[in-house]
């Protein structure tokens, strides 16, 4: 038990530790603590990184994340752990102050939520499951129309078309 207690206690701690590079932009964490053979799962990643494993994968996201956010921090707010998983709720703030997956800087400051489960074996991560606030940040960013506005009632008025389209299609 006290060394299921141990184990649970390193693996928090580690956990925090490869958030942590998302402020810091040491990557060099993942090399010590990532399989070589680990998935991570994130809709948010781009289509060409989400094959990726390993350490790679934070490598790049670090990498990404940090050039449109140079000033990027992550902070944890909380802390879940069972057996070989740690669930850390977190928040992260930063400028746009650089490209973001084709987004032209805006130089507007902005903040995102976020969950983020950490699967452990051998001490090295082998799992990772990642959702947060994509559509608030794009919103934020001017790359998603604000709640409620002309250009939110517009999208969905042509995707209730494109919906109707869909189903018509499926039927014949």
């Amino acid at each position: 038990m006290a060394s299921d207690i141990s184990s649970a206690t390193d693996n928090v701690a580690k956990s925090k530790r490869l958030l942590e590079a998302f402020s810091s932009g040491d990557v060099a964490v993942g090399d010590e603590l990532i399989d070589p053979h680990s998935l991570t799962h994130d809709p948010a990643l781009p289509a060409a990184m989400q094959s990726l494993r390993g350490p790679e994968t934070l490598k790049r996201t670090v990498s990404m994340y940090r050039t449109g956010f140079p000033d990027l921090r992550m902070v944890v707010d909380d802390v879940m752990a069972d057996g070989d998983k740690v669930a850390l709720r977190w928040h992260a703030e930063g400028t746009h102050r650089g490209e973001l997956q084709g987004l032209a800087p805006t130089d507007k400051r902005a903040s995102a939520t976020g969950i983020t489960i950490y699967q452990w074996r051998d001490g090295k991560v082998v799992e990772v499951w990642t959702q947060w606030d994509n559509l608030g940040l794009a919103r934020q960013l001017g790359a998603a129309p604000p709640e409620g506005s002309i250009g939110e009632r517009l999208g969905s008025a042509v995707q209730r078309l494109a919906a109707r389209r869909m189903r018509n299609k499926n039927a014949g």
